[in-house]
């Protein structure tokens, strides 16, 4: 077993107690190939996604240090995740939560145990995690409503999870609430700092609340996006309209307003780590790129957490 999964080992079990992201903790490794490309990386799995995502990863040579923490029939939806010492809670403010449904695994890269965990991203269950846990949340293309992504801190993680060596300069544009969703103004500024990163321009857009489509299950093309998609390589946005709530539920926001069209159209999108609120609270800066155009958002994150417009700290603090 590599020396850096004893140390990831050790780690869950000094913050496991208090933020509770793991639903099973394995207690033992397969031997690893040394020369893959991530020999010996421990990660954490998403509980209950497909197994062909766990599978690619290990064949990259990670090791799975344990199944992450969802919602079940014991948990309000409200809670996102749980497991039989309680709540999973938000490293940075543990009365609040972490998002969902990926809650676990973004709790365990944003409290250093793992360096990348996987995740199922159904309207923003990647991306809004990412978000208020301050790392990188990828939902890559799909042709379905919920798409496999990760949770890191690293972009050089991204790349070679999605086999990318590209390095692209990608254009951008910026719309602060898609044209319909009410989005904070705290949230709004601080995403759109961090934005600048990539020199974006603004743009008018004007999509449909996605709500309908979503509650008919109607998936597929989206005329505006394939239209802004014919003179841009990205468009940004803050990936939710609020902070995190706490653990008895947001009330009547839709914390995924900004981020379940991208889901009904199958675009790739990131949530990137844009800084902190006056709570102390991480925002994200959600980019959306063409179908396949993973690598724009790689670059993208890059450009965003090398800015010195961009505070960036890992917890804890």
């Amino acid at each position: 077993m590599p020396d850096v999964v004893p140390e990831a080992l050790a780690r869950l079990e000094r913050v496991e107690p208090v933020l509770c992201a793991f639903h099973e903790v394995y207690s033992s490794f397969a031997p690893v190939d040394p020369s893959l490309p991530l020999a010996g990386m421990p990660i954490a799995v998403k509980r209950g996604e497909r197994r062909s995502h766990r599978e690619a990863l290990t064949a990259l040579g990670c090791v799975p240090i344990g199944l992450t923490t969802t919602p079940d029939g014991s948990t309000p939806w409200q809670t996102w995740g749980r497991n039989s010492r309680g709540l999973t809670r938000n490293p940075w403010n543990l009365s609040r939560t972490p998002g969902g449904s990926s809650a676990g695994s973004a709790v365990a890269v944003a409290a250093g145990i793992v360096p990348l965990a996987t995740g199922v991203d159904g309207a923003g269950s990647i991306r809004v995690p990412a978000a208020w846990c301050g790392v990188l949340g990828l939902k890559t293309t799909s042709s379905e409503r919920a798409a496999i992504g990760v949770f890191t801190r690293d972009p050089s993680l991204l790349a070679i999870y999605t086999g990318t060596s590209e390095v692209s300069s990608p254009t951008a544009v910026w719309s602060a609430d898609l044209g319909f969703a009410e989005v904070d103004d705290e949230q709004a500024r601080i995403a759109r700092r961090a934005a600048e990163a990539l020199r974006p321009q603004h743009v008018d857009l004007a999509l449909t609340d996605p709500a309908g489509d979503w509650f008919a299950n109607r998936c597929g093309p989206n005329p505006v996006l394939d239209e802004l998609f014919e003179t841009t390589d990205l468009l940004l946005t803050p990936t939710t309209p609020g902070p995190p709530h706490g653990h008895d539920g947001p009330g009547a926001r839709i914390n995924t307003s900004l981020t379940w069209a991208f889901n009904l159209s199958g675009h790739p999108a990131i949530s990137i780590p844009a800084g902190f609120d006056s709570e102390g609270l991480p925002v994200g800066l959600q980019a959306v790129a063409r179908h396949g155009r993973e690598a724009d958002l790689i670059a993208a994150a890059r450009a965003v957490l090398t800015s010195s417009a961009v505070e960036v700290a890992p917890w804890p603090p």
